[in-house]
């Protein structure tokens, strides 16, 4: 399987757009912070309400929900769902993230932040 660039991936994200589901105010703020702008966070109220209104409002999104067993099991139910509505899931992001051991989205900017620590070190 080809590897991706993590930092190719978000920016890919950011520029498209898309709409991205997160579980929680602090995951939402961690994507701000590498650029996000199109954030929906399930906090607070009912799954079924907001596969609704996600359905109704897109055609396609990227699930960032953490990646411990909670978050785990929320990603796989609420892709069923939204599939079922016609909902396309872009899982491109999903899975290099994953591929670089970050286990909760909160921790995203964090880790990018140390990507860019490290190269400036290895040009340096």
């Amino acid at each position: 399987m080809k590897k991706y660039n993590i930092l190719n991936e978000i920016n890919k994200a950011v520029d498209s757009h898309i709409l991205v589901i997160v579980e929680g105010k602090k995951d939402k703020k961690a994507l701000e912070k590498i650029g996000f702008e199109n954030i929906f966070i399930l906090h607070g109220r009912p799954l079924y309400v907001q596969i609704e209104k996600i359905s109704s409002e897109v055609k396609e999104c990227i699930i960032l929900t953490d990646f411990d067993k909670k978050g785990k099991q929320l990603y796989h139910w609420l892709k069923k769902e939204l599939v079922k509505n016609g909902v396309r899931i872009n899982d491109r992001l999903r899975r290099v993230i994953l591929g670089e051991k970050v286990s909760h989205i909160e921790g995203l900017a964090t880790f990018i932040q140390n990507q860019n620590r490290k190269k400036v070190r290895l040009i340096a």
